[in-house]
């Protein structure tokens, strides 16, 4: 693997008034940090997993987006079935969106009939570009285009200036709105896809493979990378205890090894969430500020999990702002 360093930058987009952001402003706009581009170590694209039965999988690294791996950060993958092929995320640019659908074409020349968009997160759904002239259904969450409409559009701008405008592509609406729980036929196995409560992010889509029981939590469930809360806490918890009650015996996570043992993967991130919640919670009742809280609350968590120093505190502050309302 190639590695390159490039200059790190403080700043993460531009104001209504031609100003730029900071990430601490961003913050304070509620936007999510977990995605964004920013200039520092980059790898080159991961490669594909053939995990059976026309499962395929690109197992990310653990890094921000930057030039070398084109927003490649997010697990993504397709499914090849008797009568087409599903995408599960498209991926975090044009480029990356691209590089996924040749993949797709070096296996089968099979329609791509569907497009899952997982949630608003850009290293998730950026890649959807790609796939337009493919025509066809992109599926999101009923919250998920209000979410591009407030979120879309600074994404794609804080991307262009890491990857260039032309490796970034346009936003991509959804054509199929999930309310509560839709179905995919493939002709050969069927697909459940739920619309969950606001829990990573207010519209987050999970699938389950009806035919061999295969989870795709999408950012419901990180593996070794830190959770990022980009939505509610409470909520979080309750769908990861939703998504238990399935009984999945493995499952594709957003980030992290391509395909794991569910139930030991959501417990070990059960108990991070939990910890966050308690422990900012106890700041709270404490009296700490937002930001003392920022800096001490479930510190002792780290250890095995990547990105810990980068998105912990953003974690906590979310956290914050949702317990003391309680």
């Amino acid at each position: 693997m190639s590695i390159e360093r490039y200059e790190s930058v403080d700043c993460v987009g531009q104001s209504a008034t031609g100003g730029r952001f900071t990430r601490r402003e961003a913050l304070a706009l509620g936007f999510c940090l977990c995605c964004f581009p920013r200039l520092g170590i980059a790898s080159e694209f991961a490669r594909l997993k053939e995990l059976g039965n026309g499962l395929f999988i690109r197992e990310a690294p653990h890094e921000e987006a930057s030039p070398a791996n084109k927003g490649g950060i997010a697990n993504i993958g397709f499914i090849i079935g008797r009568d087409g092929v599903l995408v599960t995320d498209p991926g975090g640019s044009l480029a990356d969106g691209n590089w996924l659908k040749a993949r797709i074409r070096e296996r089968t020349r099979k329609p791509i009939r569907h497009v899952v968009l997982t949630h608003v997160h850009p290293d998730h759904c950026f890649g959807a570009a790609a796939f337009v002239e493919e025509r066809p259904e992109f599926i999101g969450h009923r919250g998920l285009r209000a979410a591009l409409d407030t979120r879309g559009g600074y994404y794609r701008e804080r991307l262009a200036e890491v990857l260039g405008a032309e490796d970034v592509g346009d936003v991509v609406y959804p054509t199929q709105e999930v309310d509560d729980v839709a179905e995919i036929d493939l002709g050969d196995r069927r697909f459940r896809i739920t619309a969950h409560r606001t829990a990573h992010t207010d519209c987050d889509l999970s699938m389950l493979d009806l035919s061999s029981g295969t989870l795709f939590p999408a950012d419901l469930l990180f593996v070794d990378r830190v959770p990022s809360l980009d939505g509610s806490l409470t909520g979080w918890l309750a769908e990861a205890a939703r998504l238990k009650e399935l009984g999945p015996v493995r499952a594709v996570p957003g980030h992290g090894p391509a395909l794991v043992d569910f139930g030991a993967a959501v417990d070990r991130q059960i108990g991070y969430l939990t910890a966050l919640h308690d422990e900012t919670r106890r700041a709270i009742e404490e009296g700490l500020s937002i930001d003392e809280a920022s800096r001490k609350a479930a510190v002792g968590e780290a250890e095995g999990w990547a990105l810990f120093s980068d998105y912990h505190g953003r974690n906590v502050i979310q956290a914050y702002k949702e317990l003391e309302w309680e």
